[in-house]
């Protein structure tokens, strides 16, 4: 059985606008690959992980991840917010975390078989 690639770019160009950032670009790799993008400042690897991400959708050729496939794209500059300190953010970006264990906390602490079924899952 053939494999199935879980991205593929095929014929990719980006440009603003008349400098060209990538050119032709063909790429593909099968799922648990391990890949890095190495090149000199200004070579486009920031646009080519953006494009890679789905943030970055003005481009001619073909970019895909496979159905299913869930692709995250840490920002090399995060956007933080001003009014908040360090904490403040740090606590801004993990929220969904927090969230989850904090009912997972809540559950054990009136724990019965019930709640510990929940807390399980």
């Amino acid at each position: 059985m053939a494999r199935q690639f879980i991205y593929h770019m095929s014929g990719l160009t980006k440009a603003y606008g008349n400098k060209k950032i990538l050119e032709n670009v063909y790429l593909s790799f099968y799922p648990d690959a391990k890949i890095g993008v190495l090149g000199p400042n200004g070579a486009g690897k920031s646009t080519l992980l953006k494009i890679m991400a789905g943030l970055d959708k003005e481009f001619t050729g073909e970019a895909w991840a496979a159905d299913g496939a869930k692709v995250g794209y840490l920002a090399q500059e995060p956007q933080l917010d001003d009014s908040k300190d360090v904490r403040g953010n740090v606590m801004e970006g993990v929220a969904e975390q927090q969230a989850v264990l904090d009912e997972y906390n809540a559950l054990m602490m009136d724990y019965t078989e019930e709640n510990a079924e929940k807390a399980a899952k």
